[in-house]
């Protein structure tokens, strides 16, 4: 494949710079992966940085083209699932697909296929990645070596962390209001069998804001997309024919049954949560001041409390909070404040216990919860005995980027590479040519 650029009154837009196999690389991909690190790093190093972003997609090739010799499998039922579910969120970002296609520059039905080889391919260089790495295994000599060979004054600082415990209490529905939903829902149904149109109802009634502005239309989805009841319900429609009222973990529903494509099927869809009464929200929020107070007085442990009275299912852990992201028990400041709107950790000593404060469930319900630092770990240079974890997770990363960088040295040599001569004076971690 010839490496020309294409031109626009003798103005260079494009051009391939690096060909891997049968996959090429453009320099305008790596001008994009320039400006993202920009931001972080600045100007310094340009060319240098290039070169290593470059390098970077060179290998990320070798791994696709390893996937296309290996036919490592990557279905199209899984490309769309993903495909779907990132339009969806463009489209929900943007308001709508004429917006999007303004500031993208694509249509709806072009950026839909651009996600799909680019989806694809990273599932197949992620798939192929994980072949490689999954059996790497590091010892704790290899953690200590690890952290005893970075420079002293490049030992990273980790910023001030807080260990949490919360108690929540999330008032149940009462029935009269549940049986207002499902009668509204039937209303509305019932306008559908007689002629309205259900995507005009569900851009007035249905209370998903996701879905409401483009008529309740959810797009095409396999199983394992939604939740188990509304799944069931919509997987056993025909086309055009509308569900009774379903109730599901999220709320209730209308469904009707717009396409199906396989073993995928397109719907709209009405939903409406509802709601927990404002007499029941004040309840647990003045139930939680009451336990905040027995705690601050010493009369019951924060642990205790929310063993025995969190909604939570961390409460047989005390109602201490993992983090979502790694797993473990730190929060820095900024993630809290992202977390818990409206709680002061900053100013809160370990052993203090807030006031009742209102919240959302994962589910969106309304709810209440008092939360208690259990531990600040301050600001400080990174070492092993407080920060074991991060340095273990580093090692790790380090090692299967060394078994990666290895396997690449070797099959460089069976794969036609080709690099433009504008990179020529790079000086690349592998031998490329």
């Amino acid at each position: 494949m010839a490496l020309n650029a294409q031109t626009d009154n003798n103005h260079v837009i494009d051009k391939v710079i690096a060909v891997v196999g049968n996959n090429i690389v453009k320099l305008s991909d790596v001008e994009n992966g320039y400006v993202n690190m920009r931001v972080r790093q600045g100007y310094e190093n340009a060319f240098e940085n290039r070169c290593n972003i470059l390098e970077g997609l060179l290998i990320s090739k070798l791994l696709i083209h390893k996937g296309e010799v290996d036919s490592t499998e990557v279905t199209d039922e899984e490309v769309e699932t993903n495909v779907q579910y990132y339009m969806d969120q463009y489209e929900m970002q943007y308001g709508s697909r004429e917006a999007m296609r303004q500031a993208t520059g694509y249509t709806y039905d072009e950026l839909k296929d651009l996600l799909k080889k680019m989806l694809h391919d990273r599932m197949l260089s992620e798939r192929v990645q994980y072949g490689l790495t999954s059996n790497v295994k590091i010892t704790p000599k290899e953690v200590r070596d690890f952290y005893d060979r970075i420079p002293k004054d490049s030992i990273p600082t980790i910023e001030e962390t807080f260990e949490i415990a919360e108690i929540t209490r999330k008032p149940d529905i009462n029935e009269a209001e549940r049986d207002r939903v499902r009668l509204e829902l039937n209303k509305l149904r019932e306008r559908v069998l007689n002629g309205d149109k259900f995507s005009m109802l569900a851009t007035l009634y249905s209370e998903d804001p996701g879905s409401a502005a483009k008529g309740g239309e959810l797009g095409f989805f396999t199983r394992g997309r939604m939740v188990a009841e509304f799944e069931a319900a919509a997987f056993a429609l025909k086309p055009g024919e509308v569900s009774p009222v379903i109730e599901s973990s999220l709320g209730f529903h209308i469904i009707q049954l717009i396409e199906r494509r396989g073993n995928m099927i397109n719907c709209r869809h009405i939903f409406m949560r509802p709601k927990v009464s404002s007499e029941d929200l004040l309840r647990s929020r003045i139930f939680l001041d009451s336990i905040a107070q027995e705690i601050r007085l010493g009369h019951i442990s924060f642990a205790d409390a929310a063993n025995k009275w969190s909604d939570n299912a961390n409460k047989i852990e005390g109602g201490r909070v993992t983090h979502p992201q790694s797993g473990n028990y730190l929060f820095t400041a900024s993630e809290l404040k992202q977390l818990y709107p409206g709680i002061a950790f900053s100013s809160m000593n370990a052993g203090e216990v807030s006031n009742a404060t209102a919240m959302k469930t994962d589910d969106s319900k309304d709810a209440y919860r008092i939360v208690t630092v259990l531990r600040r770990n301050p600001e400080h240079k990174a070492n092993l005995s407080d920060d074991y974890d991060r340095i273990y997770n580093a090692t790790l990363e380090q090692a299967k980027q060394d078994k990666i960088l290895d396997w690449a040295q070797k099959i460089i040599k069976n794969t036609y590479i080709k690099i433009d001569d504008e990179f020529k004076d790079c000086n690349f971690k592998l031998k490329w040519n």
